[in-house]
């Protein structure tokens, strides 16, 4: 299962991808943009959680996008803690790139139906809160 779902996920990323490129926006970095946009200011713990992604790579994601200005970075009370926000720059870039992200999204709905869609939603999102919370499974 886990070659087939990392198969779907390049696929679907390179879909994303192609049409993201010509805003200078990587897939990764469009989620991101969109979860800040929902959660506000949030700790990179939180958000890495959120994400269900390594610490590695999501720092490596948010250094660029703060070197963008897509992002704001302030410490915590904790001083290890970092709050990661949405800057206005990456409001901006985000309003631009959802039209972008609407057309890919609605003309895969549309291959796969309206049913097919919910479906498939509820499915990965199941599969992901298992993956989260049992990890390897004994």
């Amino acid at each position: 299962m886990c070659g087939s779902f990392r198969r779907t996920a390049r696929a679907l990323t390179q879909m994303y991808e192609d049409v993201l490129r010509p805003l200078g926006l990587r897939a990764t970095q469009l989620t991101i943009l969109q979860v800040l946009s929902r959660a506000g200011e949030v700790s990179q713990g939180q958000l890495g959680g959120m994400l269900a992604i390594d610490s590695t790579s999501l720092t490596r994601t948010l250094a660029i996008m703060a070197r963008k200005g897509w992002i704001q970075e302030q410490r915590g009370e904790d001083r290890r803690e970092r709050r990661i926000r949405l800057s206005s720059a990456g409001e901006s870039k985000l309003g631009r790139a959802l039209p972008v992200w609407g057309k890919v999204q609605s003309r895969l709905r549309g291959k796969l139906g309206k049913k097919e869609w919910g479906s498939l939603l509820r499915l990965t999102h199941h599969v992901t809160e298992i993956a989260k919370t049992q990890g390897g499974l004994p």
